[in-house]
């Protein structure tokens, strides 16, 4: 027999007119062409959760976990869908990437759409730790990785994975654009097979109400043994609610 509440999400936010999520990394947030093979979507899952209609706001990738924000009401949609067009939504990531990242950097690199047209992408990158763990590859006797706290200007396609593959610090269990190798040590030696890019994040002001929000979610599961077996410094203070 299954265990319906094993599927619930866990809902991180809720008024009358706004509901968010901590989205499961591997989770679509809606139907695509581009991935037949899903079996679940975030917006049917909450809409069968809720018993109501939910409107979703913005996007994370299937691969990202972390905070997914809905309207409840169709009218409220397009001015919460406007602060994240005009920039008005400060958004906060957790990841975990290949290598020593330096203390504070701002990745200012245009990426190309798929028409082949620049668009410009800024993102800001803060390390919260580095770990090193004794885990030899190619050529070094260990393995260094770094956790990030990333704070993007802008929401271009996989800007965050694109701009860390960019600067060479790749996120760990991302493909295309990070390292295969690196992805593999992980599986084999870890089973570890998740991309660890975390929405923890969303803060603005509420389309209704003009009040502040701000929307926390705890890195999942795996994004935390990871964490813990890198030793990064601070693991525990990741999980904050």
């Amino acid at each position: 027999m299954v265990d319906h509440h094993e599927n619930l999400l866990d809902i991180v936010y809720q008024d009358d007119d706004l509901v968010a999520i901590n989205k499961p990394h591997g989770l679509l947030v809606h139907p695509s062409s581009l991935a037949r093979d899903a079996p679940a979507f975030a917006l049917q899952m909450l809409r069968d959760q809720l018993g109501c209609m939910v409107y979703p706001a913005h996007r994370i990738d299937r691969k990202t976990g972390g905070v997914l924000l809905f309207s409840l009401k169709k009218e409220v949609n397009p001015a919460l869908q406007r602060l994240f067009a005009d920039r008005l939504v400060e958004k906060k990531y957790l990841a975990i990437l290949r290598g020593y990242t330096p203390t504070e950097t701002t990745i200012d690199y245009p990426l190309k759409k798929e028409n082949g047209m620049l668009q410009d992408a800024v993102t800001h990158l803060r390390t919260l730790s580095h770990g090193e763990i004794d885990l030899p590859f190619g050529g070094h006797s260990t393995s260094r990785y770094s956790l990030v706290e990333a704070l993007p200007e802008t929401g271009r396609m996989h800007q965050l994975r694109r701009h860390f593959a960019h600067i060479l610090h790749p996120i760990i269990g991302d493909r295309p654009h990070g390292c295969n190798k690196q992805n593999r040590l992980w599986k084999d030696t870890f089973a570890m097979d998740t991309m660890l890019l975390h929405a923890s994040e969303l803060s603005f002001k509420h389309p209704i109400s003009g009040q502040p929000i701000c929307i926390r979610s705890n890195p999942q599961s795996e994004f935390l043994r990871v964490a813990r077996l890198i030793n990064f410094e601070g693991v525990d203070h990741l999980s904050i609610l």
